[in-house]
Protein backbone atom coordinates (compact mmCIF):
# COMPACT_ATOMS: atom_id res chain seq x y z
CA UNK A 1 0.00 0.00 0.00
CA UNK A 2 1.22 3.49 -0.87
CA UNK A 3 2.43 5.26 2.30
CA UNK A 4 1.26 8.70 1.09
CA UNK A 5 -2.31 7.39 0.73
CA UNK A 6 -2.22 6.12 4.31
CA UNK A 7 -1.02 9.54 5.53
CA UNK A 8 -3.67 11.34 3.45
CA UNK A 9 -6.39 9.06 4.85
CA UNK A 10 -5.20 9.69 8.41
CA UNK A 11 -5.13 13.48 7.85
CA UNK A 12 -8.63 13.33 6.36
CA UNK A 13 -9.89 11.35 9.35
CA UNK A 14 -8.33 13.83 11.80
CA UNK A 15 -9.80 16.80 9.89
CA UNK A 16 -13.25 15.18 9.79
CA UNK A 17 -13.07 14.42 13.52
CA UNK A 18 -12.01 18.00 14.28
CA UNK A 19 -14.80 19.41 12.11
CA UNK A 20 -17.28 17.24 13.99
CA UNK A 21 -15.93 18.49 17.32
CA UNK A 22 -16.16 22.10 16.14
CA UNK A 23 -19.76 21.65 14.99
CA UNK A 24 -20.72 20.01 18.27
CA UNK A 25 -18.94 22.72 20.28
CA UNK A 26 -20.75 25.39 18.27
CA UNK A 27 -23.97 23.72 19.36
CA UNK A 28 -22.93 23.95 23.03
CA UNK A 29 -21.49 20.47 23.52
CA UNK A 30 -19.07 20.88 26.44
CA UNK A 31 -17.41 17.51 25.89
CA UNK A 32 -16.54 18.43 22.30
CA UNK A 33 -15.20 21.78 23.48
CA UNK A 34 -13.11 20.01 26.13
CA UNK A 35 -11.59 17.78 23.43
CA UNK A 36 -10.70 20.87 21.40
CA UNK A 37 -9.17 22.38 24.53
CA UNK A 38 -7.10 19.23 25.14
CA UNK A 39 -5.91 19.32 21.53
CA UNK A 40 -4.86 22.98 21.48
CA UNK A 41 -4.21 24.30 25.00
CA UNK A 42 -0.46 23.45 25.03
CA UNK A 43 0.14 25.20 21.71
CA UNK A 44 -1.86 28.24 22.77
CA UNK A 45 -0.04 28.38 26.11
CA UNK A 46 3.31 28.19 24.29
CA UNK A 47 2.26 31.06 22.01
CA UNK A 48 1.15 33.18 24.99
CA UNK A 49 4.31 32.36 26.93
CA UNK A 50 6.57 33.27 24.01
CA UNK A 51 4.81 36.57 23.41
CA UNK A 52 4.45 37.61 27.05
CA UNK A 53 7.67 36.15 28.48
CA UNK A 54 5.90 35.59 31.78
CA UNK A 55 4.48 32.24 32.89
CA UNK A 56 1.73 33.63 35.13
CA UNK A 57 0.53 36.10 32.51
CA UNK A 58 0.69 33.39 29.85
CA UNK A 59 -1.49 31.10 31.97
CA UNK A 60 -4.02 33.88 32.56
CA UNK A 61 -4.15 34.89 28.92
CA UNK A 62 -4.31 31.27 27.74
CA UNK A 63 -7.32 30.76 30.01
CA UNK A 64 -8.88 33.93 28.59
CA UNK A 65 -8.33 32.60 25.05
CA UNK A 66 -10.39 29.51 25.82
CA UNK A 67 -13.10 31.50 27.60
CA UNK A 68 -13.33 33.70 24.50
CA UNK A 69 -13.25 30.61 22.28
CA UNK A 70 -16.23 29.14 24.13
CA UNK A 71 -18.12 32.40 23.66
CA UNK A 72 -17.11 32.95 20.03
CA UNK A 73 -16.70 29.49 18.51
CA UNK A 74 -19.90 30.17 16.60
CA UNK A 75 -17.96 32.82 14.64
CA UNK A 76 -15.69 30.17 13.12
CA UNK A 77 -16.91 29.68 9.55
CA UNK A 78 -14.27 27.32 8.25
CA UNK A 79 -12.70 29.81 5.82
CA UNK A 80 -9.31 28.78 7.21
CA UNK A 81 -8.01 25.91 9.30
CA UNK A 82 -9.33 25.96 12.84
CA UNK A 83 -5.79 26.06 14.24
CA UNK A 84 -5.00 29.15 12.14
CA UNK A 85 -8.17 30.88 13.30
CA UNK A 86 -7.52 29.96 16.95
CA UNK A 87 -3.92 31.25 16.79
CA UNK A 88 -5.21 34.52 15.35
CA UNK A 89 -7.74 34.82 18.19
CA UNK A 90 -5.00 34.05 20.74
CA UNK A 91 -2.61 36.58 19.21
CA UNK A 92 -5.25 39.30 19.35
CA UNK A 93 -6.02 38.50 22.99
CA UNK A 94 -2.31 38.60 23.90
CA UNK A 95 -1.93 41.96 22.18
CA UNK A 96 -5.05 43.23 23.94
CA UNK A 97 -3.60 42.08 27.26
CA UNK A 98 -0.39 43.98 26.56
CA UNK A 99 -2.31 47.13 25.64
CA UNK A 100 -4.27 46.99 28.90
CA UNK A 101 -1.16 46.96 31.01
CA UNK A 102 -0.28 50.29 32.60
CA UNK A 103 2.74 51.29 30.60
CA UNK A 104 1.85 49.88 27.18
CA UNK A 105 3.42 52.69 25.18
CA UNK A 106 6.41 52.96 27.47
CA UNK A 107 6.97 49.19 27.45
CA UNK A 108 6.58 48.80 23.68
CA UNK A 109 8.42 51.92 22.56
CA UNK A 110 11.00 52.18 25.32
CA UNK A 111 14.62 52.53 24.24
CA UNK A 112 15.72 50.64 27.35
CA UNK A 113 13.66 47.53 26.79
CA UNK A 114 13.11 44.98 29.52
CA UNK A 115 14.46 41.46 29.50
CA UNK A 116 13.45 38.47 31.53
CA UNK A 117 15.40 38.01 34.74
CA UNK A 118 17.23 34.79 35.50
CA UNK A 119 14.84 34.14 38.41
CA UNK A 120 11.78 34.21 36.17
CA UNK A 121 13.48 31.97 33.61
CA UNK A 122 13.81 29.32 36.32
CA UNK A 123 10.04 29.35 36.80
CA UNK A 124 9.33 28.41 33.20
CA UNK A 125 7.19 25.31 32.82
CA UNK A 126 9.25 22.32 31.69
CA UNK A 127 6.87 21.62 28.80
CA UNK A 128 8.12 24.66 26.89
CA UNK A 129 11.57 25.23 28.30
CA UNK A 130 13.74 24.47 25.31
CA UNK A 131 16.89 26.53 25.03
CA UNK A 132 15.43 28.50 22.14
CA UNK A 133 12.25 29.32 24.04
CA UNK A 134 14.29 30.59 26.97
CA UNK A 135 16.36 32.74 24.64
CA UNK A 136 13.21 34.06 22.94
CA UNK A 137 11.90 35.11 26.36
CA UNK A 138 15.06 37.06 27.00
CA UNK A 139 14.64 39.19 23.89
CA UNK A 140 13.56 42.82 24.30
CA UNK A 141 9.77 42.99 24.12
CA UNK A 142 9.28 44.59 20.70
CA UNK A 143 11.80 42.25 19.10
CA UNK A 144 10.22 39.24 20.87
CA UNK A 145 6.69 40.14 19.75
CA UNK A 146 7.72 40.62 16.12
CA UNK A 147 9.86 37.46 16.14
CA UNK A 148 7.08 35.28 17.55
CA UNK A 149 4.45 36.73 15.22
CA UNK A 150 6.65 36.41 12.13
CA UNK A 151 8.82 33.32 12.69
CA UNK A 152 6.54 31.22 14.87
CA UNK A 153 3.03 32.26 13.88
CA UNK A 154 3.71 33.07 10.24
CA UNK A 155 2.25 36.56 10.04
CA UNK A 156 3.56 38.89 7.33
CA UNK A 157 5.35 42.09 8.31
CA UNK A 158 2.45 44.15 6.94
CA UNK A 159 0.07 42.34 9.32
CA UNK A 160 2.46 42.67 12.26
CA UNK A 161 2.90 46.38 11.57
CA UNK A 162 -0.88 46.86 11.79
CA UNK A 163 -1.18 44.76 14.94
CA UNK A 164 1.61 46.58 16.76
CA UNK A 165 0.94 49.99 15.23
CA UNK A 166 4.41 50.38 13.75
CA UNK A 167 5.91 50.87 10.31
CA UNK A 168 6.55 47.78 8.17
CA UNK A 169 10.24 48.67 8.15
CA UNK A 170 10.26 48.72 11.96
CA UNK A 171 8.72 45.25 12.01
CA UNK A 172 11.41 43.98 9.67
CA UNK A 173 14.22 45.60 11.62
CA UNK A 174 12.89 44.25 14.93
CA UNK A 175 12.71 40.76 13.40
CA UNK A 176 16.32 40.99 12.19
CA UNK A 177 17.37 42.37 15.55
CA UNK A 178 15.72 39.41 17.30
CA UNK A 179 17.35 36.92 14.93
CA UNK A 180 20.78 38.43 15.47
CA UNK A 181 20.35 38.49 19.25
CA UNK A 182 19.19 34.86 19.23
CA UNK A 183 22.06 33.81 16.98
CA UNK A 184 24.60 35.52 19.28
CA UNK A 185 23.04 34.13 22.42
CA UNK A 186 22.80 30.57 21.13
CA UNK A 187 26.34 30.61 19.72
CA UNK A 188 27.66 31.83 23.11
CA UNK A 189 25.82 28.96 24.77
CA UNK A 190 27.45 26.41 22.45
CA UNK A 191 30.97 27.73 23.10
Amino acid sequence: MDKSKVIDAKELFVADHENELITRAQQGDQQAFHQLYETYHRRIFALCWRMLADKDSAEDVCQEVFVQLWQKIGNFRGDSKFSTWLHSVATNIVLGHLRKQKNWLQRIFSIEEQTVTEASVELIDATVSSALDVKIQQLPERARLVFVLFAVEGYRHEEIAKMLNMAVGSSKSQYHRARNLLRESLSEQLV
